[in-house]
């Protein structure tokens, strides 16, 4: 299926990528209050109606948009190897992936801008956390049964030590940079925080634990 916008031709894929793109610009830029459909029409080079085809209100399109970032990027950074038997370099790869994420400010802004919306719409959160937080809690808390079937750790609660971990791994960073405090955050620094992050991982969960 294809829609005619702004004289030429587009798969409606491709059509629904360029709305999401022009919304991304407009929601970063003015937040979910400031942001206007006809302003974002315009960025995406479509016309309202056409807009409208898509996403029938602001609520609907921001939603939309901020699932599709959070459901990409778990599936992304939570590829664990579950055959691997070195459980600290899988924890150390997917620990620095997670922190360059983390501290995008890309990332940072979408993570604000939801915060500030689910005031008003607490739905907003939900469907973020649901689609982004608990995706990639749930694929390493998989990861860690297998490896406790494994007899590579010791675990009570998966989920929780999946949690434990990944709190480890960024301890306060991402509220630091929310908060726009603190200077840039170095390499060295993040290597650090995951080396630390495994090495009490392990005091507590390793397999002579």
């Amino acid at each position: 299926m294809t829609l005619e916008a702004e004289g030429r031709t587009l798969p409606e894929g491709d059509k629904r990528r360029q709305i999401l793109d022009g919304a991304r610009s407009v929601f970063m830029a003015s937040g979910f209050d400031g942001a206007s459909m006809g302003e974002i029409a315009r960025a995406a080079g479509v016309s309202k109606g056409t807009l409208y085809v898509y996403f029938d209100s602001k609520e609907a399109l921001f939603e939309a948009l901020t699932l599709e970032e959070k459901r990409g990027l778990a599936e992304a950074l939570f590829r664990l190897d579950g055959e691997d038997p070195d459980v600290r370099a899988v924890l150390t790869r997917l620990g620095l992936t997670y922190l360059t994420e983390m501290i995008r400010p890309e990332h940072v802004a979408v993570v604000r801008m939801v915060i500030g919306a689910s005031e008003k719409f607490p739905r907003f959160g939900q469907a973020f956390f649901e689609a982004g937080p608990a995706q990639g809690t749930a694929r390493l808390t998989a990861y860690l049964k297998t490896q406790v079937e494994a007899g590579r750790l010791r675990i009570a609660d998966p989920d929780l030590a999946a949690k434990h971990f990944l709190h480890l791994t960024q301890a306060g960073l991402l509220t630091r940079l929310l908060f726009r405090a603190g200077g840039p955050v170095t390499e060295e620094e993040m290597r650090y925080r995951v080396e630390e992050a495994v090495r009490v991982f392990f005091a507590a969960y390793g397999p002579d634990a």
